[in-house]
C-alpha cells in the first residue's frame, strides 16, 4: 500500500490513551462510569487529532451501552497519511473505573485502512484466546476440555495448573461450568476482556486462556495486540435474539464462521496502545500525586513483535495549560 506506516503509530498512539486515563482516573470509585467514559472520549478525540494519521473509527466505543461515543465512520486524526483503520475503547472497564475496581485500561489500535473486521450491530462474540505456546492447537468448536487439555500440553503442565479468565456474566455460566468439570481453574473478571485476552501471552500474568462471550469491539481490537504478541484469538459472533439474526442476514454476516486472528485484523502492521486506568493484572492504574501524576502503559507493533512498557511521568499544571479538556 502506497500508504502503509512506515514508523511506530504506537508511540504517538501512547498518548492518546494517557490522556484517556489520567481523564477516566479522576472519576475513580465515584459511581458515575458515564462520566468515566465521557471525560476518557473528550481526551482521546482531542489527543486524536494531533497525531499523523488519516484514521476511520472502525470499532467505536458506546454503542452497546448508549455511552458517550467515539462513534463508527468518525473521522480521526490530523489527516494526514497514512489512511488507517482505527477501532477504540477510551475505557475497557467503565464500571470498574465507577466503582473503584482493578483492570480498565484506555486503549487504542490501529492497522491499514480496510483491515480490520467490522461486526456491525452485532455487539457480542464467543472468544478463546491464548498465548504464543498453544497458538494453533485451539479450537473455539471443541469442547472446553481439549482446549484446556492443549494449552496444558503446551506449556507442558497438568489441566489442574491451567487458568482461564472469564467474564463473570449468566451468559457465560456453561463455560464456567465445563472449565470446572475439566479441573482447572478460573478467574472471573467483572468487565475488561480485552486485558483478559491479551494477559494470555503475558508470561507472568497467571493467565492461560481466556474463553466465554464478550463485545465485538473488544475482540477486534485484542486481536491487533495479539497479532503482536504471537498469540491466538478465535471469535464466532454471538447474536443476542432473533432481531440480531435477522440483521446478520441481511448484512452478510455468516454466524457459523470462525473469526481467527487474521479474519479480525488482516493486517501484518499493526499498533496497539493500552494504559492502565485502574490497577490490574496487565498494567498499574495511574497514580496521582498533587501536580504530578504517574501512568504505565504497554505499546505493540505487529510488524516488528517489538513490546514496550512506558512508565511516565506527567506534570499536570503544564499539560492543563496546553489543553482543551480536563486533565
Amino acid at each position: 500500500m502506497p500508504s502503509e506506516p512506515d514508523k511506530n503509530l504506537a508511540l504517538d498512539l501512547v498518548r492518546v490513551t494517557e490522556a484517556a486515563a489520567i481523564s477516566a482516573a479522576r472519576h475513580q470509585g465515584r459511581g458515575d462510569k458515564t462520566a468515566v467514559d465521557q471525560a476518557a472520549v473528550d481526551a482521546m478525540r482531542t489527543i486524536l487529532s494531533t497525531v499523523d494519521l488519516d484514521g476511520i473509527v472502525v470499532i467505536g466505543e458506546g454503542e452497546k451501552d448508549e455511552a458517550p461515543m467515539l462513534f463508527n465512520g468518525e473521522r480521526v486524526g490530523n489527516g494526514h497519511p497514512p489512511e488507517v483503520d482505527v477501532a477504540v475503547d477510551p475505557v475497557d472497564g467503565t464500571r470498574l473505573t465507577a466503582r473503584g475496581m482493578p483492570g480498565a485500561l484506555a486503549v487504542i489500535a490501529v492497522a491499514e485502512r480496510g483491515s480490520m473486521y467490522a461486526p456491525g450491530s452485532l455487539v457480542y462474540m464467543d472468544k478463546v484466546a491464548v498465548g504464543e505456546a498453544a497458538a494453533g492447537m485451539i479450537d473455539i468448536e471443541a469442547p472446553v476440555a481439549h482446549n484446556l487439555l492443549q494449552v496444558a500440553k503446551s506449556e507442558n503442565k497438568s489441566v489442574s495448573d491451567v487458568t482461564a479468565i472469564i467474564l463473570d456474566r449468566p451468559r457465560n455460566e456453561d463455560y464456567i461450568r465445563q472449565v470446572r468439570e475439566a479441573g482447572a481453574r478460573i478467574a472471573l473478571i467483572g468487565d475488561g476482556d480485552i486485558s483478559g485476552a491479551i494477559a494470555t501471552s503475558k508470561e507472568d500474568s497467571g493467565v492461560d486462556i481466556l474463553f466465554g462471550i464478550g463485545g465485538s469491539p473488544e475482540a477486534v481490537t485484542a486481536a491487533c495486540a495479539i497479532a503482536a504478541l504471537g498469540g491466538e484469538i478465535q471469535c464466532k459472533l454471538w447474536p443476542r435474539d432473533d432481531s440480531e439474526r435477522e440483521y446478520a442476514a441481511r448484512e452478510g454476516l455468516d454466524l457459523n464462521q470462525v473469526l481467527a486472528t487474521r479474519d479480525l485484523v488482516n493486517s501484518d502492521n499493526t499498533f496497539f496502545a493500552a494504559t492502565g486506568v485502574t490497577s490490574g493484572q496487565l498494567l498499574d492504574g495511574v497514580d496521582f500525586g498533587g501536580t504530578v501524576v504517574r501512568t504505565h502503559s504497554l505499546i505493540m507493533r505487529s510488524k516488528t513483535r517489538t513490546v514496550r512498557f512506558i512508565d511516565a511521568i506527567h506534570h499536570i499544571d503544564r499539560l492543563q495549560d496546553m489543553a482543551t479538556f480536563d486533565y
